[in-house]
């Protein structure tokens, strides 16, 4: 199931920002809606997973996130991570329809 998240005008290339979203189980998540500096849109959850820290709050490269507090980089499109980061973040499809941003939480 998709759920709108925010307009695409609202973000510009290079930024992030933290929604919070109640998937079909009730269970509440934080995603990272990011567009990159190329302006490609991605979804990954929003914390950290070396330090549980906002990656919406990192500087946005191409195809990239880095965590502003340990300096891992999260692969957009995979969700991997660099040292310190051994775990990747999770992943969301995300779609953009008449200017709406479209995340599935499944």
């Amino acid at each position: 199931m998709s759920y709108q998240v925010a307009c695409a005008a609202d973000l510009d290339p290079g930024t992030a920002r933290a929604v919070t979203m109640t998937d079909s189980d009730g269970k509440e998540r934080v995603i990272a809606i990011v567009c990159d500096v190329e302006g490609d849109w991605y979804a990954i959850d929003d914390a950290c997973t070396h330090g549980d820290v906002s990656l919406s709050e990192g500087d946005v490269g191409d195809k990239c996130i880095e965590c502003w507090a340990h300096g891992a980089e999260f692969n957009l499109e995979t969700g991997e991570g660099t040292l310190p980061a051994v775990t990747p973040v999770r992943t969301y499809s995300l779609t953009i329809q008449d200017q709406s941003v479209l995340v599935d939480l499944d």
